[in-house]
């Protein structure tokens, strides 16, 4: 969005705001210093952007490059068109790079996961921490999906990438060129994409992510429909090959005769006409991660809750809500100063000191619901939750929480079952293993007990399971030697083979951060510097050696050395990558900053 039209949408809705509240008389809501504090505090927003595009946002190519640039440095291919596909490409080109766009999908998907989400889905930290390119400019705090959209298109519109895209492609195969096809600089990779050897690509930049297609859990008792089906046996093969921790375990009865009858939506449906709720349903979403919170919330948005609607008020009674939870997850308030200070810590790993923020957020952020509070996971070994009103629904007893572990569906409902519990020595956080386990004393939570089973009934059954891994079956398997596959990998984004594949945010498990930040222009030019200047080059031997430091500095942590990072610990490697090579400090304000190298005329 234009500046300009960032400030005008901002002085319109005040304006607009205050119009109404005379015509309706409220005058309290017209003269209040606050929603005039809130506007001048959004339009100071505006210009630290405007301070931030000054200084970062690279220059686009001309407008007559919109077909090929008359002198490129090299030729970059770019797999998958969402945040960071747009993203790469559009810092690639910026800096004299020509680049090709593969999506397998067609131009409606453009922007990847943000385009198959519901409406009313946005950003969980604050948009100051979502500045996926330098060119971005919000208009508040925490967009919504079609705000994120709409700025994934202008970059990809004003960096004249529509001509550079070929949607409706899907990437089957990345080979390394022949020998004949390599011209000067022989002793580096060169890629041909789905055998087309017409065109040799200097690099390959794969950004599918790690959200592929929603992940439809079977359960015994679920009716068999077309959606639950995989289209064809290749979208079978793309199935993660463990189930996401949100995806509950179908339990070992025989499957009953018996079909649940009701409604079942994954949580990306949930604009759905058929998600239409009269009032009084009761619906229940399986599964505690951000997909089931951000579910919860919108469910309870979009109807209301029976505890605060009365029949007849505004023509809807408001539904009843259920969360069935395998797992506890930390949630983190959506707060910039908290969500920094916890991603700054530079371990990335539990730490003897982590249960001061663990205390800190038990006492401030979980207040009135102290038994949400994960017993058994400590807040940096898995990503956390980041929301201000899912914990508040808990306590005021808009949705209720309950642990177990769904067993199968019934005709009326769901049949969940104690947690199954986890070996000893096996589980994560083993230092927290001695703790008593917790009796649930509010209202709104509710424990399954050992032996145990109920049956929830439910109208509406939302399957908050998560999305599938996209599967990276068309790159050669000796780029990824055993015990340097995902997440083990150079700067967890670099083939420890050929820093000429770079895998950004497409290779990551856990975090605690942000997949749509600086990062992306970072690690694209990264690898702009290697193809520019051979003395900067890793061999295989120091990609590996890079890895396997990690794993020795971080041994023992949860989930292995890369299989949790914070972004801090990210940032570090970053600099070290310079400081590490001397010979590679020259290019520190371009790779870190993008100042010093552009599209030649």
């Amino acid at each position: 969005m234009h500046i300009s039209s960032a400030i005008q949408n901002i002085a319109s809705d005040y304006l607009s705001t205050s119009a109404k509240s005379l015509r309706t008389g409220a005058i309290w809501t017209l003269i209040n210093p606050l929603r005039l504090a809130a506007c001048i505090w959004s339009i100071w927003y505006v210009l630290v952007q405007v301070a931030i595009i000054y200084l970062f946002k690279p220059p686009p190519p001309p407008p007559n490059s919109s077909k090929e640039l008359s002198n490129p440095r090299g030729r970059i291919a770019v797999i998958g068109a969402g945040v960071t596909g747009v993203s790469s490409a559009a810092h690639a080109i910026a800096h004299g790079f020509e680049v090709v766009i593969f999506e397998q999908t067609s131009e409606s998907k453009l922007g990847g996961i943000w385009a198959n989400v519901n409406a009313t889905s946005g950003l969980q930290l604050n948009s100051l921490l979502y500045r996926f390119h330098p060119a971005v400019m919000w208009t508040r705090a925490f967009p919504l999906r079609d705000e994120v959209l709409g700025e994934i298109k202008r970059v990809w519109e004003e960096y004249h990438l529509e001509g550079r895209t070929r949607f409706d492609t899907k990437v089957t195969s990345v080979r390394k060129a022949a020998a004949t096809e390599r011209g000067d600089d022989p002793d580096r990779s060169r890629w041909v994409i789905n055998d087309d050897t017409e065109n040799v690509y200097d690099a390959v930049i794969v950004s599918i992510g790690t959200c592929g297609d929603p992940n439809w859990i079977k359960l015994p008792g679920m009716p068999e429909r077309e959606e639950d089906k995989p289209k064809d046996i290749e979208s079978a093969a793309d199935a993660p090959e463990t189930p996401s921790e949100d995806a509950p375990t179908p339990g070992t009865q025989p499957h009953s005769k018996e079909e649940y009858g009701g409604i079942i939506l994954h949580s990306s449906q949930l604009d759905s006409p058929e998600f239409n709720l009269k009032g009084g349903e009761r619906v229940v979403v399986i599964g505690s991660g951000a997909s089931g919170v951000e579910a919860v919330e919108t469910v309870l948005q979009k109807f209301g809750s029976v505890r605060d609607l009365q029949d007849g008020e505004e023509q809807k009674r408001g539904v009843e809500v259920f969360l069935i939870a395998r797992n506890d997850k930390w949630i983190i308030p959506r707060n910039t100063v908290i969500d920094t200070a916890i991603a700054g810590q530079p371990f990335g790993r539990e730490m003897p000191l982590s249960f001061i923020w663990e205390g800190f957020l038990r006492y401030w952020q979980y207040s009135g619901v102290e038994e949400l509070v994960p017993a058994n996971t400590g807040i940096y070994e898995g990503t956390p939750v980041v929301n201000d009103v899912f914990l508040d629904h808990v306590k005021n007893g808009r949705c209720r929480y309950i642990r177990g572990q769904p067993s199968r569906l019934t005709k009326s409902g769901v049949l969940v079952e104690a947690r199954k519990s986890k070996p000893e020595g096996s589980g994560k956080n083993k230092n927290k293993k001695k703790k008593k386990a917790r009796k649930a004393s509010g209202a709104a939570v509710e424990d399954i007990a050992g032996g145990d089973e109920r049956i929830i009934e439910a109208d509406v059954i939302v399957l908050a399971t998560g999305y599938k891994k996209p599967s990276m079956d068309f790159l050669p398997k000796d780029l990824f030697p055993e015990g340097y596959e995902r997440p083990d990998l150079y700067l967890q984004n670099f083939s420890t083979e050929d820093w000429s594949i770079l895998m950004t945010n497409s290779a990551y498990m856990n975090a605690i951060g942000t997949v749509g930040h600086f990062h992306i222009g970072i690690y694209t030019r990264i690898l702009l510097t290697l193809l520019l200047d051979k003395t900067a080059r890793p061999t295989p031997k120091d990609m590996k050696l890079w890895v396997d430091v990690l794993r020795f500095i971080k041994r023992g942590a949860t989930g292995g050395a890369l299989g949790f990072f914070t972004y801090m610990e990210l940032t570090i490697w970053l600099l070290l990558f310079h400081i590490l090579r001397p010979d590679r400090i020259r290019w520190l304000f371009f790779i870190m900053n993008g100042w010093g190298v552009y599209a030649r005329e």
